[in-house]
């Protein structure tokens, strides 16, 4: 059986791509997950794994969807091999119990590591260039919505419910319900000596 596995990083992120992809290719079953792929702990992937049997192929669309590093990479495929398992990594191609197959993952797996390492650096260095030459900068996404928006909204559920707020302003009610809270909150603190 040619059994699939598909993941993204976050939540905003779409498994859909990917799903047709190993769909398109052959997978008869598919599992997917969004769960980051620096965390060791990703229970879909582990379940796959259980649920493999000698003679199927694991599918997956990137050398990155796999693991985090290389030697993830090297000590899953080798347990995969050990227990007959074909994989099938559809940007590099069927990756063979071989000493020729072994070394071009290998070999892969390392330029994936490279290429995971140098993104976060030069994400690292972009944010200190960021730090230094502007005073105001911010990491994270630019708030949405701006403090009078916010405090007309908050005025708003006085008297109407989330979802009419959520009409007359555009603001989500889940946006609101983190807002007004984190307002309940703020004034608890301020009443405390």
């Amino acid at each position: 059986m040619i059994i699939g596995y598909a993941r993204v990083s976050t939540a905003g992120q779409d498994l859909a791509g990917q799903i047709e992809e190993l769909k398109n290719k052959g997978a008869q079953k598919i599992y997917s997950e969004k769960f980051t792929g620096t965390r060791v702990d990703r229970p879909v992937f582990k379940k796959v794994l259980k649920k493999l049997k000698k003679g199927d192929t694991l599918m997956v669309t990137k050398l990155d969807r796999f693991a985090r590093n290389t030697v993830e990479d090297i000590q899953v495929v080798k347990k995969l091999f050990d227990k007959k398992i074909a994989v099938h990594i559809l940007n590099i191609g069927i990756i063979e119990d071989t000493p020729t197959g072994r070394l071009i993952f290998n070999v892969f797996s390392a330029f994936a590591e490279f290429e995971r390492d140098m993104i976060l650096t030069r994400t690292q260095e972009g944010k200190m260039y960021a730090r230094m030459h502007n005073p105001n900068f911010k990491e994270g996404r630019p708030k949405k919505y701006t403090v009078y928006q916010l405090d007309l909204a908050m005025k708003l559920l006085e008297t109407d419910s989330y979802h009419e707020v959520e009409k007359k302003t555009g603001i989500s009610v889940s946006t609101l319900c983190r807002e007004h809270k984190r307002r309940l909150e703020a004034a608890e603190l301020e009443k405390k000596p």
